[in-house]
C-alpha cells in the first residue's frame, strides 16, 4: 500500500501531498456541511414543515460537527488518521444517500443531524490540525490557513452546483449528488495518505531532528476527557472557547444557513442566492490562507480582534443593506474575507498554550464551542425569522456578539491565569 506513495516521495516533498488530499477531503467535507442551506426552501416546499423544524436538523447537525472534535482528535491519535477518515467518508457517503429517502421530520433528524454531524466532525479543523502537527514544522501557520480555507473553497465549488441542481431535477438529485462525490473521495485517501512521515522514511516538512511521535495507548475517549480537564483549569482556554462560540455563531449558523434563506425572502433566486455565498467562498478561501500567513509573522491576539471587531460591523450592515445588488457585493466582499480568518490564530494560541501533543485535541474541545454556537444561531435564527417574519434580529444579535468578542480576544495569554501545558495525553 505504500510502495506508491514512497515512490512519489522520491521525487517530491511530500508532506504537500498529504497537504493536498487532506484539502481535497476537507473541500468535499464543507460541501456536505453546505448541502443544508441549499434544501431548506426545497423541504418546505416539498413536506410543507416550517424553517423552525429544518433548522432543528441543521442544529444537531452542527452541535456534533463540534463535539465530535475532540474524540475524533483522539481517535486519529488511537487508531490512525487514514482508519478515522475512510471510516468518517463511508459515512458521510452513507448518511447522504439515505437522505432520500426522508418523509418526515425526524428522519431528517437522524440523517442530515446525527449521522451526517458525526461525520462531518470527524473530517473537520481537528483533522487539519492533526495533519499541520504531524507533517510539519515550517510554515504550519500558511497550511493550516490553507487547509482552514477549503470550507470556503466547498462551499465555492458546490453551493451554485447543487442550487441548480435542486432546482431542475429537485432536492432529492442534490442528496444522490453529495454521496457520490464523498464516495469517491475514499479510494484517493486509501491510498495515498501515510499514517506520518516515517512511514516512509520522512521527517516532517522543515524539520531537522526526529520529531517525537504524537501515538498513544488507551482509550481515545478517556483521553479527550482527560485533556478537557486539564485544558478547563486555563483561563486561556475559556476565553478560546468562548470567542470560537461567537464564531461559529456568526458564520456557519448564521450566514451559512440563512443567508440563501434570507435572500430568497427578498426576491433574489436561489441559484443566485448560492452564487453570492460562493463569492464569500472566494474571498474567504484569499483571506483565511493571508490569515495563516500573517500568524506566523504577527501577534494572533491582534488580529483575532480586527477579525472579530470588522466581522460585526459588516452583521450590522447586512439588514440596512435592502439585500440590493450593491449592498450585497459590499458585504460578500468584506464579510468573506474575514469568513473563517479566526482559525489560524486561534490554533497557534491553543498550540502555544498547551504543546502540540495535546493541541489538536483542546482544538477539537474550542471546535466544539464553535459549533454550539453555530447551532443555537441555526435554531435561533429560524425561529426569529418564524415568529417575527425576518432575519434582522439575528443579524444585529450576532453583529453586537462579535464586537463584544474583540475586546475578550485580547485578555488571551495575559494575567496569572497562563497556559497550561501538562499533558494529558502521556503515556
Amino acid at each position: 500500500m505504500a510502495a506508491l506513495p514512497k515512490t512519489i516521495a522520491r521525487r517530491v516533498p511530500y508532506a504537500w501531498i498529504v497537504a493536498a488530499l487532506t484539502f481535497l477531503s476537507l473541500l468535499v467535507a464543507a460541501g456536505v456541511r453546505a448541502t443544508p442551506s441549499v434544501l431548506i426552501v426545497p423541504l418546505q416546499d416539498s413536506f410543507g414543515w416550517s424553517r423552525a423544524t429544518i433548522s432543528v436538523a441543521i442544529s444537531i447537525n452542527l452541535v456534533l460537527y463540534g463535539l465530535m472534535g475532540p474524540f475524533a482528535a483522539a481517535a486519529m491519535q488511537r487508531f490512525g488518521i487514514r482508519r478515522t477518515l475512510l471510516t468518517a467518508l463511508g459515512v458521510l457517503a452513507s448518511a447522504a444517500a439515505l437522505t432520500t429517502l426522508v418523509s418526515e421530520p425526524w428522519h431528517l433528524m437522524l440523517s442530515w443531524g446525527v449521522l451526517v454531524g458525526l461525520g462531518s466532525g470527524t473530517v473537520a479543523l481537528v483533522l487539519a490540525a492533526t495533519i499541520v502537527n504531524r507533517w510539519f514544522v515550517a510554515r504550519r501557520g500558511l497550511v493550516m490557513g490553507a487547509l482552514t480555507a477549503s470550507t470556503a473553497t466547498g462551499q465555492l465549488v458546490f453551493l451554485p452546483l447543487l442550487a441548480s441542481i435542486a432546482t431542475a431535477d429537485g432536492w432529492r438529485a442534490v442528496a444522490w449528488t453529495v454521496a457520490i462525490v464523498v464516495a469517491s473521495v475514499i479510494p484517493l485517501v486509501a491510498i495515498f495518505l501515510p499514517e506520518r512521515p516515517a512511514d516512509l522514511g520522512l521527517l516532517p516538512y522543515g524539520a531537522t531532528d526526529a520529531v517525537a511521535s504524537d501515538a498513544v495507548t488507551g482509550n481515545p475517549i478517556a483521553r479527550a476527557f482527560a485533556a478537557l480537564a486539564m485544558a478547563s483549569r486555563s483561563r486561556d482556554f475559556w476565553l478560546l472557547f468562548g470567542s470560537f462560540f461567537v464564531c461559529g455563531l456568526s458564520t456557519n449558523g448564521l450566514i451559512g444557513t440563512h443567508l440563501i434563506s434570507a435572500c430568497i425572502d427578498h426576491g433574489i433566486p436561489e441559484v443566485r442566492a448560492a452564487g453570492l455565498l460562493a463569492m464569500m467562498g472566494l474571498f474567504d478561501l484569499v483571506g483565511t490562507t493571508g490569515s495563516g500567513w500573517l500568524s506566523d509573522r504577527y501577534d494572533s491576539r491582534v488580529l483575532l480582534f480586527c477579525y472579530y471587531f470588522f466581522r460585526g460591523l459588516s452583521l450590522l450592515f447586512l439588514p440596512y443593506t435592502d439585500f440590493t445588488f450593491y449592498g450585497l457585493s459590499a458585504f460578500a466582499v468584506f464579510y468573506g474575507l474575514d469568513w473563517i480568518a479566526t482559525v489560524p490564530p486561534t490554533v497557534r494560541l491553543a498550540t502555544d498554550a498547551f504543546g502540540r501533543k495535546d493541541a489538536p485535541i483542546v482544538f477539537g474541545w474550542i471546535t466544539a464551542g464553535h459549533q454550539m454556537g453555530a447551532g443555537l444561531a441555526a435554531s435561533g435564527a429560524g425561529f426569529l425569522r418564524t415568529d417575527f417574519g425576518s432575519y434582522t434580529e439575528a443579524f444585529l444579535i450576532a453583529g453586537l456578539a462579535c464586537a463584544i468578542t474583540a475586546i475578550m480576544v485580547l485578555m488571551i495569554g495575559r494575567g496569572k491565569a497562563g497556559p497550561v501545558r501538562a499533558s494529558a495525553t502521556a503515556g
